[in-house]
């Protein structure tokens, strides 16, 4: 989960994973011989009869047919594709892999060939988390941050199934997240209400809901791996991306090369419940940034010690408790404020932090009874939050937590869950803690989680106070990859550590992943770097 301040997309995602791991299913007729575990827009019928000899092969087989990226006037992400001289195409995948022999689907993919063909080693797949993030144009970003990686390899990006470019579905959601319980029973039932409400638009799609999994994700990328003609596939996962990398090594462990997971998450946890670990390592970067803010006591006003910083945001959030604030044309109450605070989780750069203090500062004034203006950022993530689902993003991101382990259905079991952990998580627990969709899903996964345990080399990078992938999720993750090491930066609130990509550089992280990606030198043991706290 990334802590995006554009569509406070951290907080759509607040509702991740919880339960215990399950043991990955047995192959599945058909299924490719290396693999371990287990609507709107289909393709009707796949080309070819039978799931046999020409089944998964006339998928690995097929020819690519590549392409300009731009598709119109307005399509600027295509724009720059076409002048980095990308490729786009689209590959057809099975929408179920279990039965290959049904319906079809399309994946979308972009190319940027390696700048140096003499020394291409490969291509590099890079996912940049989410869940449902399109990544097609961010091969661009990956290209920027670490110009001798893409010198050696072919720089993938894949939008995921049912997101961006590839074949869609969208439930028509009018608001993108449930948000928070608020401080009482009637808040907790009215967003119990809204949760079902949005689980029962998406049942129009209920015949692919169940095939939105990681798991089949990450056979859509072996399918590339294979469509491409490479025998291994190195990849760059960060966020969620590293559990669809994990996912990837648990079913195709031998076709894996070189392999990078940025912040990874617990992958015995993964699913809708998965953000109920995150109140305590959110709150620690929300002392980490008043601590900051009180130092600049003189420009935010917010108080000048770390104590007062903090008493000014529970003094906005009893405010909202009472009644929603005034902050330009819009209301914010209880069931939206912790989605604003929550975006602390942006990154502990002066930037990020600065953004965020100025959104408190109108947020503290609002609550004070004056008449404010919302700061750019805080419009546009108010205006997100209170506009319909676009394009379906949010709801494809709830269908893939929903697909990969089911959540409880028991209503109460989360009004418990929440009044245990008011007094420990006064601000957050009431928003990572609270039931989502999944609790009234249409559809039941159709496999069981792939319970993450083998030993390929896998390089890991990570912060101790990341508040999207907290530490010990990334520890758990290391232990169920025993072939892995894991470089931990130290001192930094940051979710994401390499290239700069969505946080502040670090030359030690940068270095160690460099290093594996174009030498294949991993670390002999744990690593730790340092880094400077913002400002």
């Amino acid at each position: 989960m990334r802590g995006r301040r554009t569509a406070a997309a951290g907080v759509a995602t607040a509702a991740l994973l919880a339960g215990a791991a399950v043991a990955a299913a047995p192959p599945a007729a058909g299924a490719a011989p290396e693999e371990a575990g287990g609507g709107v827009g289909v393709v009707a019928q796949g080309a070819g009869g039978r799931a046999g000899a020409d089944g998964p092969g006339r998928f690995h087989g097929q020819a690519i047919d590549w392409h300009r990226c731009r598709t119109g006037p307005d399509d600027a992400e295509g724009g720059l594709l076409d002048e980095a001289k990308a490729q786009c195409a689209e590959v057809t995948v099975p929408l179920d892999h279990r039965r290959p022999e049904g319906r079809t689907i399309k994946v979308a993919m972009s190319r940027l060939k390696a700048a140096d063909p003499a020394r291409r080693r490969g291509v590099l797949l890079y996912n940049p988390g989410g869940p449902g993030v399109p990544a097609m144009s961010l091969v661009l970003q990956v290209k920027r941050a670490a110009p001798e990686v893409a010198a050696h390899y072919d720089l993938i990006g894949m939008d995921p199934r049912f997101v961006g470019r590839s074949t869609p579905f969208d439930c028509g959601w009018p608001v993108p997240a449930v948000g928070s319980a608020g401080p009482d029973r009637r808040g907790f039932d009215r967003t119990a209400a809204l949760a079902k409400d949005l689980a029962a638009r998406c049942a129009v799609h209920r015949d692919v809901l169940p095939h939105a999994s990681t798991r089949d994700t990450a056979r859509d990328m072996d399918v590339i791996r294979a469509a491409l003609g490479e025998p291994r596939l190195s990849y760059l996962g960060s966020s969620y991306g590293t559990q669809l990398g994990m996912v990837y090594l648990q079913l195709f462990p031998g076709r894996a090369d070189r392999v990078v997971l940025d912040s990874a998450m617990n992958p015995d946890l993964f699913g809708p419940d998965l953000t109920r670990t995150q109140g305590p390592a959110v709150a620690a970067m929300m002392e980490d940034w008043a601590a900051w803010a009180a130092r600049r006591h003189d420009r935010y006003r917010l108080g000048s010690t770390a104590a007062g910083v903090m008493a000014t945001v529970r003094r906005i959030d009893r405010a909202a408790a009472r009644a929603p604030l005034r902050v330009g044309r819009h209301r914010v109450d209880a069931r939206v404020l912790p989605m604003i605070l929550f975006n602390v989780t942006a990154g502990d750069g002066p930037e990020a932090y600065g953004s965020f203090a100025a959104d408190v500062r109108v947020l503290s004034e609002a609550a004070r009874g004056a008449e404010v203006t919302p700061t750019p950022v805080l419009e546009q993530v108010l205006t997100g939050l209170a506009a319909p689902d676009a394009g379906g993003a949010a709801s494809v991101q709830t269908a893939i937590l929903c697909a990969d382990r089911a959540a409880s259905r028991d209503p109460e079991a989360y009004y418990r869950d929440i009044r245990a952990h008011r007094a420990a998580e006064p601000l957050f627990g009431a928003l990572t803690r609270n039931l989502t969709p999944c609790s009234f899903w249409p559809t039941a996964p159709a496999e069981p989680p792939v319970r993450v345990r083998n030993d390929v080399p896998v390089l890991m990078v990570g912060a101790t106070g990341d508040p999207g992938a907290p530490y010990a999720g990334q520890r758990a993750a290391h232990r169920a990859l025993t072939g892995s090491r894991l470089v931990t930066l130290r001192g930094a609130f940051r979710h994401t550590v390499y290239g700069g990509l969505f946080a502040p550089r670090n030359a030690c992280v940068d270095a160690a992943v460099d290093r594996y990606l174009i030498q294949g030198v991993m670390p002999a043991r744990d690593a730790v770097c340092s880094d400077a706290p913002a400002g």
